[in-house]
């Protein structure tokens, strides 16, 4: 068994032993392995030991890997990083998920580049669930409205809500976050009488605390694949 295979086995043990701690189950919580920074070798790795969708900050080394990887059929990206108006483009022609959606601008063009490409693209609605000004996401209370105005857009495929806690080892802290996404999940389920299936939050320091606390999607990277790297030695100029 690879290295990969075997760190992705022990997050399962992980992911399961937190599930069994608040009466869940294990095949509630969608595992994201997050490949940033990673060479395709390693994401074959990983897609050998059975995964399927891989997680990318960055557009243009999602867009690299995902030309790279073009001959495993089946393979799919998520986009979690902000995105700037300018590489929607790229993000309507191969990713199949998009998590950080805190723009209308951004939702408009995501919306026309993917009509033109004939896609759909799943989305979460990124909050800033901590009130961090360096964070992206919308503050919770604006998300009610936001959220009403996606409609329009019927290339989006919204499904929840993705969060970065704040980065402390306070869980306490971490956990108030937490708190924070399932109240807006509730207030919009409310309002709409259901949906909002999708929380992703928790990532390698906290997705066992995440998944205690409702998380139905953990983005984790360096747990399974080590420090991060950097991808000029694979890719030079991205």
């Amino acid at each position: 068994m690879s290295s990969v295979a075997s760190n992705l086995a022990l997050i399962e043990r992980r992911i399961a032993g937190a599930a069994a701690r608040v009466d869940r189950r294990p095949d509630e919580i969608r595992l994201l392995p997050v490949t940033k920074t990673k060479a395709p070798e390693i994401v074959r790795e990983a897609y050998a030991a059975g995964y399927r969708r891989f997680g990318e900050n960055k557009v243009q080394e999602a867009s690299a890997k995902a030309e790279v990887l073009s001959d495993v059929a089946d393979i799919e990206w998520a986009v979690i990083g902000h995105l700037q108006t300018n590489k929607a483009r790229e993000v309507a022609r191969f990713a199949t998920e998009f998590q950080a959606l805190d723009s209308l601008r951004i939702a408009k063009e995501l919306d026309k580049r993917l009509q033109r490409e004939g896609r759909r693209l799943e989305v979460l609605v990124q909050i800033n669930s901590s009130g961090e000004d360096q964070k992206f996401g919308l503050p919770p209370n604006e998300v009610a409205a936001f959220t009403r105005e996606l409609s329009d857009f019927d290339a989006l495929d919204v499904r929840g809500l993705m969060t970065l806690a704040v980065f402390t080892n306070d869980h306490e802290r971490v956990a108030a976050c937490f708190d924070v996404m399932n109240r807006v999940r509730a207030e919009l389920r409310d309002l709409d009488g259901g949906g909002w299936d999708e929380l992703s939050m928790g990532m390698s320091g906290d997705f066992e605390l995440a998944i205690e606390h409702g998380a139905t999607c953990v983005r984790v990277g360096q747990a399974i694949f080590g420090d991060r790297l950097d991808p000029n030695d694979y890719w030079p100029g991205i």
